[in-house]
């Protein structure tokens, strides 16, 4: 008799723990979803909310981590023999915008930032490797970026390159908005969209 009250008190006992534990649960969920999207929600937005200085002076700290990941994947595996750079670092942004000349005044206003677009001129310090010697390049890119209501975009890029420490005259500028620099500023732009990056 003492054994099946003893089982009936813990049985009792156990239906109202777990029943306890269900309502303590239930009840957290929606607070925990509300705080989700409100942690999402500022994630998302802090990339289209930042100014372009402190936007860009983060977008090239990262860049080198980027690029480089940007070389390691473009790497063919069939190729005995390649040359590939590693990005040492990005210098700091110039935000000074040049004149364009163009056919139309309008197309002029809108590559000096009147209709949204946003000039950047930066370097960056590569190192190659050619037949087992280090070489170092320094390349000069000029961004273009707009802002759309999700964040940042790429517009446009060119780059030239040049010797480094040697005073070589740099190449002719080349659109450079699919190269290896171009990918790794899309794909950081997409993980700032995406609230991954924090400010």
């Amino acid at each position: 008799m003492i054994n099946y009250q003893f089982r009936v008190r813990n049985y009792y006992l156990l239906l109202v723990c777990s029943f306890w534990i269900l309502i303590s649960n239930t009840s957290s969920y929606p607070t925990f979803a509300a705080n989700s999207v409100v942690k999402n929600t500022v994630q998302k937005t802090s990339c289209s909310n930042q100014d372009l200085a402190t936007f860009t002076t983060k977008l090239l700290r990262d860049l080198p981590a980027y690029f480089n990941r940007a070389t390691q994947r473009a790497r063919r595996l069939d190729r005995s023999v390649q040359v590939y750079s590693y990005m040492l670092v990005a210098g700091k942004p110039d935000f000074q915008a040049l004149p364009l000349k163009s056919w139309t005044d309008e197309a002029d206003k809108s590559a000096n930032g009147k209709n949204g677009v946003e000039q950047v001129f930066f370097t960056t310090l590569e190192r190659q490797y050619v037949k087992g010697k280090a070489v170092q390049l320094q390349q000069f890119h000029w961004l273009f970026l707009t802002k759309t209501e999700s964040g940042w975009r790429v517009a446009m890029m060119y780059s030239q390159t040049g010797g480094y420490p040697k005073q070589q005259p740099p190449t002719p500028p080349r659109e450079s908005s699919n190269s290896a620099v171009g990918q790794g500023i899309q794909t950081w732009l997409r993980d700032c969209r995406a609230g991954s990056i924090r400010f």
